[in-house]
């Protein structure tokens, strides 16, 4: 048995992408958008391969409703009613194409998951896509899970993971029937499981060797965690992944839920010449208030177990963190931005589809990917 595997696994941070000659003339001439067929399901998905996140700050309906009409996926959180996640699906069967049903592998799960698609059915839409989520897809019980619901409901596009190695997704998608690997374990910004229990990859490597035993096999891969900026998300394409899921880059925009602190607009005084100010509490009066910033976890963080499950049990660790992340204005401007270093990426290396950006991806590695001269300590 091999103790130590000695070739280096890399990240985002330890990776430029070599430009290349170019025939493009400008970014405007780059196309985001996919046709995606999958292995099993028989569905296709016509989309801009650009995902948010399933955390219950960020996979909201209203993420929905704002980037799913710009071709993005949202995978929404596990944690909607049954009842809110039918009106939602039937008051929007225009998007819903590209919105993920999330679950994890408990029989609560599964039987909820059984509720929804039953009360769908009898309004007449079919099966949504669904993501299965669990930290650790490494387990015997996850992949029969998989299995179940694969047999159940042949038709559906089924996103799964996380895991990080190539026999792993290989296992997913031959006996599991997955269509969608998640790749990434502990790269994600409020992810603590690297320093909780020593246990990852480097992202760009994961991706790389899990994206070649996908394809090998007629599924696809997405990139779950690690992108800071929309340079890594271009990185993340670049290395072969066929999806991208966003967390914290979305955090802290309009259209996140949860714990959200505020500061309230003051009046000019009489006596006072063209001042004015907000302050973090409210004054008690009728006046404007706006979002400063959002609290941030991750989803095996403390306090997200003490949210949904009543504090952590006493046989784990939470491994997730908690910050403050602030106000960024809207969801379609964060998505904006992504969108233009991906078109901008793609003339850099001659990529005139999205499709084309990992085979005409070179990377070259280095010790320092930019100057931070400007940034915060």
């Amino acid at each position: 048995m091999q103790k130590i595997i000695e070739g280096i696994k890399l990240d985002y941070d330890d990776v430029l992408i070599c430009p290349k000659r170019s025939s493009l003339n400008s970014r405007s001439e780059v196309s985001l958008i996919r046709n995606f067929t999958f292995r099993y399901s028989p569905r296709k998905l016509i989309c801009s391969p650009v995902f948010v996140a399933n955390m219950d700050t960020t996979g909201t309906f209203a993420m929905a409703k704002s980037l799913c009409p710009q071709d993005a996926l949202v995978a929404l959180h596990k944690h909607y009613s049954v009842d809110s996640l039918v009106q939602f699906y039937l008051s929007n069967p225009e998007i819903s194409d590209k919105i993920f049903y999330s679950l994890g592998t408990s029989n609560s799960d599964l039987e909820k998951l059984n509720l929804v698609f039953e009360k769908l059915k009898q309004n007449g839409i079919q099966y949504p896509n669904i993501c299965v989520d669990v930290a650790n897809g490494y387990s015997e019980k996850f992949v029969k899970t998989l299995a179940q619901i694969r047999n159940n409901y042949p038709d559906i596009i089924i996103l799964a993971g996380n895991v990080v190695t190539a026999n792993m997704t290989e296992e997913l998608i031959m006996h599991g029937g997955v269509d969608i690997v998640k790749v990434g374990i502990g790269p994600g910004a409020v992810c603590t499981t690297r320093l909780k229990t020593g246990v990852g990859y480097g992202q760009v490597s994961a991706c790389l060797e899990c994206a070649d035993a996908a394809h090998g096999l007629g599924a696809h891969i997405c990139a779950d965690g690690g992108c800071k900026h929309p340079g890594d998300v271009c990185k993340a394409f670049g290395c072969n992944s066929d999806f991208v899921m966003l967390g914290n880059m979305f955090a802290g925009t309009d259209e996140c839920e949860g714990d959200w602190e505020y500061e309230w607009r003051c009046p000019l005084k009489k006596n006072e010449e063209n001042r004015e100010w907000w302050q973090s509490f409210d004054p008690g009066y009728p006046t404007e208030k706006r979002k400063t910033r959002l609290k941030f976890y991750g989803m095996s963080s403390k306090e997200a177990m003490e949210k949904y499950h009543g504090g952590v049990a006493n046989y784990r660790t939470s491994e997730g963190r908690c910050v403050v992340v602030p106000y960024k204005g809207l969801a379609t401007d964060v998505l904006t931005d992504i969108y233009g270093g991906l078109r901008s990426s793609c003339t850099y290396i001659g990529a005139e589809k999205i499709k084309d950006f990992g085979k005409k991806t070179t990377f070259i590695r280095v010790n320092n990917t930019h100057t931070k001269t400007h940034e915060k300590n």
